[in-house]
């Protein structure tokens, strides 16, 4: 068995070969020259970047000048498909479902712009039927672009026939061949298109450099503004050092080609047979026919396919395509396959390359069938209640905590259509944005409803139930209310995780619960395929001291009585990049209930409430403003953030929640023009169990902001104010 890790994802980029880091090394110590300049520094990488031009040019079977550099596949594609749309005002563009993003939002930014797009579908195998390209062609279509070779499940598109039917048709054609040069014969007059693309990272060259065949006659529209590099088409001083990497590595693969295409084949098929042979349920996506020959996109039965790579740690692969790791969404590939979402879940892409050894692939083999078994082999029977080292609660759903919601446009676009049913008891209903439902019994008491439950936010099944009461409990506090008693909601995955974990979860939440002073009484349970888990929580306030999310007015202050950055951070623990401390933090955070802080402000004039959970902290402060009448006034400097926050949003650790939650709020923030996109990002970030928000008159935010820091509540702060106005509006400043 090897002690390192074994690498098996070469379709989301690819080592560098020695020959390729040679051929680097004098231009990253010695030939440092502008290759525009006419002195010999500067025409040694002249010379350099012409023989890797040439070099590229002989592979693709293409002249030389029909080859423009780039930065890599994500800019030739842009360019390729920009380019020929800004030659015209409008037009038609078609593409296949299972593109690439840096093909797919291309087409949906120009969609945005008024050109007309049909998205082609495959069949099973991932192709694409050439018949139903000659049916989407129309007199005002421009461009066909349909990539060469899928990156997830490695499925070769008839690119030559999609070519001819366009030539025939009077259509450009470009295809996106990132994946495929390197790993099948790419000859771009056999294939008749007018334009592909190129990406050095995977065809073992550097990354952040490629290229794109323009062929002799097309014209483009530049991206990029400048001097005359690249024949005016790409300026920009050159990367030498890099485009010298690319060149060697198309040389390297020319002079061996039938042999490494045939190496390939050999490792792939290998892989496959004997994991085959190794789990005989495993099943391929797509077709063993016509996808590249080193790719294995393989589903396995009855397992997550997180939940199977977590107990990998010595196997590099992939659920689902690299580029879409931060997302929650299943495959778009597999999707639009026609798979279901549990053979979508349960898929992994193993992809070998050049450096792969029959030694990995038996070693990698014999680890993913071993954990395979393991894990479908009901191993609950190992597990002691008090033991739970080996179970990530995070690696069997697809997302986290609150950041799991429906996205807030979509959710107000639909709830606009519906409206409770009259009753005159009725104070809070659905209608509006407010925490819970209120019915009024009589004089005195008024019912408080609410529901929330959501997909673990955190490993230890304990915590991650003490998290999720605090959460449910959270809403009931947002509306002035004394929790009475609640109901435990519980989705579980019987079949994948032992019972005593559900126990654990019901443990934490028993706990909290304790804490609140209320019994658990009930509850409803069904078997699913992700933990999920909440409350349904009953509780009581005056019908005339409700604290709603909106009625703030001109002059109020504005208190947060946690610190923000919950949903970063919750994504960074998933993926192992917290370090104790601050994991215990957040889980300290998310556990404290807000009952201490509804308390102390049950005693100020208060004129608006609620919890920051999954809209984030300014989605929350927009609901506020639900009346029209005020604005809200921010200073991000007052803001409390969790320590380590900033560094994980430059590493680019965002849930997909925070994502939709700046887009929510793109035309409802007037942000200072010094406001950073981190900032703009940390304050959407899509929270689970925050703290609360409260508006007071501004004589008592003092007394109120200190009261609270006394009583444990440290973070406590008056982050800003409210203002009259005939628009509603955040304004955030530094």
């Amino acid at each position: 068995m090897k002690d390192r890790p074994i690498y098996l994802d070469h379709n989301a980029s690819t080592p560098l070969l020695p020959e390729v880091i040679h051929a680097m090394l004098p231009f990253l110590k010695n030939h440092y020259g502008n290759p525009s300049s006419n002195h010999p520094y500067g025409q040694t990488g002249k010379k350099a970047i012409e023989d890797a031009r040439l070099r590229l040019a002989t592979l693709l079977n293409c002249n030389s000048e029909e080859i423009i550099f780039t930065s890599g596949g994500s800019e030739s594609n842009n360019m390729a498909i920009k380019g020929i749309a800004d030659l015209h005002s409008s037009g038609h563009i078609i593409t296949s479902v299972i593109e690439h993003p840096a093909v797919l939002e291309v087409c949906r930014y120009l969609e945005k712009k008024g050109f007309s797009l049909t998205y082609l579908p495959v069949d099973e195998s991932g192709l694409v039927n050439p018949d139903s390209v000659l049916k989407a062609i129309r007199r005002d279509t421009i461009l066909i672009t349909i990539m060469l070779a899928n990156n997830e499940v490695g499925s070769i598109q008839s690119i030559r026939d999609i070519a001819q039917i366009a030539h025939e048709n009077k259509c450009l054609i470009h295809t996106d061949a990132a994946q495929a040069i390197g790993k099948i014969h790419v000859d771009v007059r056999d294939l008749g298109v007018d334009l592909l693309s190129v990406a050095g990272h995977k065809m073992n060259a550097p990354k952040g450099v490629g290229a794109l065949y323009i062929k002799n006659g097309i014209e483009i529209s530049p991206l990029i503004h400048g001097a005359g590099h690249e024949h005016g088409l790409r300026p920009g001083t050159e990367n030498v050092l890099e485009i010298v990497g690319l060149g060697t590595a198309a040389e390297l693969f020319h002079n061996d080609e039938d042999e490494i295409i045939s190496e390939l084949k050999e490792r792939g098929d290998q892989f496959w047979n004997t994991l085959k042979a190794a789990l005989p349920e495993v099943q391929l996506n797509g077709s063993f026919d016509h996808k590249l020959p080193n790719t294995v996109n393989a589903y396995f039965p009855g397992i997550d396919a997180n939940t199977l790579l977590d107990n990998l740690p010595d196997i590099a692969a992939s659920a689902g395509a690299a580029c879409h790791a931060d997302s929650a969404e299943p495959s778009h590939v597999l999707k639009a396959m026609g798979f279901s979402n549990e053979r979508i879940l349960g898929s992994i892409r193993f992809s070998v390359g050049r450096t792969t050894t029959v030694d990995d692939i038996d070693s990698a083999v014999l680890k993913i069938a071993e954990s395979y078994r393991h894990l479908s082999k009901n191993h609950k029977t190992k597990l002691v209640l008090s033991d739970f080292s080996d179970i990530r609660l995070t690696q069997y759903t697809h997302g986290l905590g609150c950041a799991c919601k429906i996205r807030p446009q979509n959710l107000e676009k639909l709830l606009e259509k519906f409206k409770a049913l009259p009753s005159e008891f009725t104070q809070v209903g659905f209608e509006t944005s407010d925490d819970a439902a209120v019915y009024r019994l009589n004089d005195e008491v008024s019912i408080v409803s609410t529901v929330d439950f959501f997909t673990p936010i955190v490993d230890n099944p304990f915590d991650f139930g003490c998290i999720a009461a605090t959460n449910s409990l959270s809403d009931i506090y947002a509306m002035g209310a004394k929790p009475l008693f609640a109901l435990n909601i519980a989705a579980f995955p019987e079949k994948r995780l032992p019972m005593s974990v559900l126990e654990q979860i019901l443990t934490g939440a028993q706990e909290i619960a304790q804490k609140a002073g209320i019994p658990i009484l009930g509850g409803h349970t069904i078997e699913d395929n992700e933990p999920k888990f909440g409350l349904a929580v009953t509780g009581a306030v005056h019908p005339d001291k409700i604290w709603r999310n909106t009625g703030a007015l001109p002059g109020d202050a504005l208190i947060l009585t946690k610190p923000i950055g919950l949903g970063i951070l919750a994504t960074a623990l998933k993926r192992g990049l917290l370090s104790d401390n601050t994991k215990k933090q957040i889980i300290s955070i998310m556990s404290t209930l807000n009952s201490k802080a509804a308390d102390i402000a049950s005693h100020y004039p208060v004129h608006a409430c609620t919890d920051v959970t999954g809209f984030g902290l300014l989605g929350h402060i927009w609901e506020m403003l639900g009346n029209g009448t005020v604005s809200a006034a921010i200073q991000y400097s007052r803001v409390p953030v969790i320590p380590n926050t900033i560094d994980m949003i430059r590493r680019n650790i965002i849930p997909g929640g925070t994502d939709a939650n700046l887009e929510y709020l793109e035309d409802k923030i007037a942000w200072k023009k010094t406001i950073s996109k981190i900032t703009k990002i940390l304050l959407s970030d899509a929270q689970t169990s925050g703290g609360l928000l409260f508006a007071i008159p501004e004589p008592f935010a003092d007394q109120m902001v200190k009261e609270l820091q006394k009583n444990g509540i440290p973070e406590a702060t008056l982050i800003g104010y409210f203002e009259k106005t005939e628009i509603p509006k955040i304004y955030v400043a530094d």
